[in-house]
C-alpha cells in the first residue's frame, strides 16, 4: 500500500516514549490525529494523543484496534516484533517496514547486512553458548564489547572486557543471552547521520553529528561535526547507502565509529530504524525536523528539506540531575538562543532521559561554550 495520507486521518505510534511524543506533536501540528499504544499507563505520548492504548505491542486485540482505526503505524523504537509490523500492514500502511527492522533491530543480522554488502565494520564474533568462549578465537577481540544481540540500548546489555576472564564474566552477567564481541577499535570520535528516505526512493539527508557519550549514553551533539568536508560526504554517503540496501521508507539513523588511523577509517557501528537522540537538534535549527520527515515518510508525501540554518550543540538531560529536586530551569531559560525541551516524564532515574536542550549560534564553537556552561551549572544544583 503506497497511498498518500492526508492531514485529517489518524495515524498510529508504537510506543510512548518521548520519541512516540515528539511524533505525535509533528503530526498534530500538520493537522493529523494520533493513537499511541504503550503498556505504561503514564506515558508522556499517551498523555498527549488523540486516542490512548494502553497494551502490551503483542496484545491482539490493541493491535486490531490501531490497525482499524489509523491509516498508517510507525514505531518509536525498534524492539517492537518485526511480526508485529508485518501483521499491521495487512491493516494499513506501516513504516518502516517489518523487513527492515527485522534486519537491524538484532546486532546479528545487521553485521551480517553490513558486510555482505561491503559495508566496514568492527570486528566481531557471535557467542551464543559458553564453550564459544573457547572455540571462537576470542582473543582476537580482546580487549572489545560485550554486548547482547537483542534488546540493548543507552549502554544497557554491554560490557567492557579486557581479558578472557572478564569475558566469560560478563557473559554470566548477561545471563548467557547470544551476544556479539566486537573488537575495541581506537577512536577519534563517533558521528552520525540522520537520513529520511520515501516510498518512491527520494532522500533527504540531515548534517553530520559529532556525539559524546558517557557510560554508553549519549551526552553532547555537536552540529555539524568538527570533521573534514570529506570525512562529512562519506559518511552521508554511507547512510545513504545503507538506506537504500534496506530499501528502506522512513527515518534512519547511522552511528559511525571514526577510526584514530592515519586516513580517519569510517566504520559503521549501529543503524536505528527511527528518529535518533542525536538528531533532536533538528527540532530547533532546521528547517525541517526528523519527526516532521517521519510524519511525512508515513503518509507517503514529499519529503521536508534538511538544511540546517543555524550551529546548534544538543545535550541530553539524565534523571541523575533531579538528585536534589526540580533542577533550576532559569539557568537554561535565561538564555534566549537556547531551546528547552522536557519530556514531562513521571519519575526521574539515574540514567533516564528526562529532556534535553539545544543552544543555538551562528558560531559553533560559542555555542558549544555556553552549552557547556549551562550543563555545568545545571549539575551544580
Amino acid at each position: 500500500m503506497r497511498n498518500k495520507i492526508m492531514p485529517g486521518a489518524m495515524l498510529g505510534v508504537l510506543g510512548g516514549g518521548q520519541l512516540g511524543s515528539m511524533f505525535v506533536t509533528a503530526a498534530q501540528k500538520m493537522g493529523y490525529f494520533v493513537t499511541v499504544l504503550d503498556p505504561s499507563p503514564d506515558s508522556p505520548a499517551g498523555r498527549i494523543a488523540d486516542d490512548f492504548i494502553c497494551a502490551n505491542y503483542t496484545d491482539q486485540s490493541a493491535l486490531k484496534k490501531i490497525s482499524n482505526q489509523c491509516a498508517a503505524v510507525t514505531t518509536e523504537f525498534e524492539n517492537i516484533s518485526a511480526d508485529v509490523l508485518e501483521a499491521l500492514s495487512a491493516h494499513c500502511q506501516v513504516s518502516p517496514d517489518a523487513a527492515s527492522v527485522r534486519t537491524v533491530q538484532n546486532r546479528i543480522t545487521e553485521k551480517q547486512f553490513l558486510a555482505t554488502n561491503g559495508f566496514t565494520i568492527a570486528p566481531y564474533c557471535v557467542i551464543r553458548h559458553a564453550e564459544d568462549l573457547l572455540t571462537q578465537g576470542v582473543d582476537n577481540y580482546l580487549p572489545g564489547i560485550l554486548k547482547v544481540s537483542q534488546f540493548g540500548y543507552d549502554g544497557k546489555g554491554q560490557k567492557r572486557v579486557e581479558n578472557a576472564a572478564d569475558l566469560k564474566l560478563a557473559f554470566e552477567a548477561l545471563n548467557h543471552s547470544v551476544c556479539v564481541l566486537e573488537k575495541l577499535i581506537p577512536l577519534n570520535l563517533e558521528v552520525s547521520v540522520v537520513v529520511a528516505r520515501s516510498a518512491t526512493g527520494q532522500i533527504e539527508i540531515y548534517p553530520v553529528s559529532e556525539n559524546q557519550h558517557v557510560n554508553g549514553i549519549l551526552d553532547i551533539s555537536i552540529v555539524p561535526a568538527r570533521i573534514t568536508t570529506s570525512l562529512a560526504n562519506r559518511a552521508q554517503m554511507v547512510a545513504c547507502q545503507i538506506a537504500e540496501k534496506l530499501d528502506y521508507c522512513g527515518v534512519l539513523c547511522v552511528e559511525f565509529f571514526v577510526s584514530a588511523t592515519v586516513n580517519g577509517e569510517l566504520l559503521v557501528n549501529e543503524i536505528a530504524p527511527r528518529p535518533h537522540n542525536s538528531g533532536h537538534y533538528s527540532l530547533d535549527a532546521c528547517i525541517t525536523s526528523q519527526f516532521e520527515q517521519q510524519v511525512r515518510t508515513l503518509c507517503r508525501l514529499s519529503l521536508g528539506e534538511t538544511t540546517q540554518h543555524t550551529p546548534a550543540i544538543m545535550v541530553n538531560m539524565l534523571g541523575d540531575l533531579w538528585h536534589n529536586g526540580e533542577p533550576n530551569w532559569n539557568h537554561v531559560l535565561q538564555h534566549s538562543s537556547t531551546k528547552l525541551h522536557l519530556y514531562r516524564k513521571t519519575e526521574a532515574r539515574p540514567g533516564r532521559k528526562m529532556g534535553h536542550f539545544i543552544t543555538l549560534n551562528n558560531s559553533l564553537e560559542t555555542a558549544l561554550q555556553q552549552a557547556i556552561a549551562i550543563k555545568n551549572s545545571l549539575n551544580l544544583n
